[in-house]
């Protein structure tokens, strides 16, 4: 009975042991599996923290005159070994790779199929700039305007088919042959800026700017056109882009001038003129910059140093004050902008959006076209296009957020 009695004891005692060590095995688990989830959780902590913020944009792009590859500039290209690369062939001198974004306005249709002498130009002045030149040109354009004289010469259709090649190309662009067509006036460009981060990283990302353009060479623009302006200048950047005046001429008339100021009135960050094929004179209203006239940056007329020289206008735009979270929305928007009559207006309102802080410099670069291609203006001619543009002076008169370069 003894016996008996001492093994139930050692079995017991046994059953106890074991009963001890198996729960100190699952809270062994329990607690490393605890330890593991939390250093799981703390490293996703971690890497979120780590995630860099954008703390600042900058932007640097060239808006230029008149471009247009038709007439002799298409005869010109077709004589030579580049063919559509022609025109396009010492744009490199500009040193593209500094620049964010380069804007122009296209002073002609682009319709397939389409073809007359140079002499059935001359006698018309009815132009058309074939489409072959489009994938060359988006090496160089970010975007370009349509609002002039002669994006009608192939009719509304050809219009059409214009904003359908620069499409197919991935060539931005805005504004229209008739000033009235309300809703075409402006459009908001996926605009190229460089971002740099918390982390002292640098990324190319886009940032919503909206582009006007304004042809005002047989009517001036109304009230109600520049007003379209407002709507867009309470949430984002404006640039002007106005196609009038006088052609051949150093001075703007005051209605011109009128009509530019009043650009400024309605909201435009700055006003960058072309279509009197010469360089006009600058002035800052407002404080806020006003160039009348760029003069041709791309064109065949090869007369005299007046219709062969230009002055493109060089702008930094900077923003170093945005709260990063306001600055992540806004690039977010950016990547969405790039289609014609897109809603990034709408949904920066939506989203209640504020406007940025931004500061703007400004300098020209000289430009001729003589010897029948685009390329830097000499030293003195630089110093000639700075004199007409009276650009000194009107560095001196900008204001704060406004500057010069």
């Amino acid at each position: 009975m003894k016996l008996r009695t001492h093994k139930k004891k050692r079995f017991t005692l046994f059953l106890a042991i074991l009963i001890i060590l198996s729960s100190v095995a699952v809270l062994a688990w329990l607690f490393v599996s605890g330890l593991e989830q939390g250093t799981s959780e703390i490293q996703t902590q971690q890497i979120v923290k780590a995630e860099p913020k954008p703390v600042s944009i900058k932007s640097n792009s060239l808006f230029t005159g008149n471009t247009f590859w038709g007439r002799n500039i298409n005869q010109w290209s077709m004589a030579s070994d580049l063919k559509t690369a022609y025109p396009f062939s010492r744009l490199n001198e500009f040193h593209r790779d500094q620049y964010d974004a380069w804007v122009t306005g296209l002073e002609c249709p682009t319709v397939a199929g389409f073809s007359q002498t140079v002499a059935q130009e001359e006698a018309t002045l009815s132009f058309n700039c074939s489409p072959d030149y489009l994938p060359e040109a988006a090496k160089w354009f970010t975007a370009v305007s349509l609002a002039n004289n002669h994006t009608d010469n192939r009719g509304v259709e050809g219009f059409t088919e214009t904003q359908q090649q620069l499409d197919k190309n991935g060539i931005q662009y805005f504004g229209h042959y008739d000033p009235e067509v309300l809703e075409d006036a402006c459009d908001v460009m996926s605009y190229p800026v460089t971002v740099t981060y918390d982390n002292g990283s640098v990324k190319k990302q886009s940032f919503p700017v909206a582009l006007c353009g304004y042809h005002g060479v047989f009517k001036i623009p109304s009230q109600a056109s520049l007003s379209q302006m407002e709507k867009y200048s309470k949430l984002m950047p404006v640039i002007a882009m106005p196609h009038s005046g006088a052609e051949y001429t150093a001075i703007p008339d005051q209605i011109k001038t009128d009509s530019y100021r009043s650009m400024i009135d309605h909201g435009a960050d700055m006003v960058l003129g072309d279509h009197p094929h010469w360089i006009q004179s600058t002035e800052a209203y407002n404080g806020k910059l006003v160039v009348y006239s760029m003069g041709n940056f791309m064109f065949d007329q090869q007369g005299n140093r007046e219709v062969t020289s230009s002055g493109a206008i060089r702008v930094m735009m900077t923003s170093n004050a945005a709260s990063p979270g306001s600055l992540t929305k806004w690039l977010a928007l950016g990547e969405t902008c790039a289609s014609y009559h897109d809603t990034c207006l709408e949904e920066a309102e939506a989203q209640k959006l504020e406007k940025l802080p931004l500061n703007y410099s400004f300098g020209v670069v000289g430009v001729s076209t003589a010897d029948k291609i685009t390329k830097p203006a000499t030293t003195d001619e630089q110093m000639a296009i700075e004199q007409r543009m009276v650009w000194s002076s009107t560095m001196l008169q900008l204001k704060a957020p406004y500057s010069s370069l």
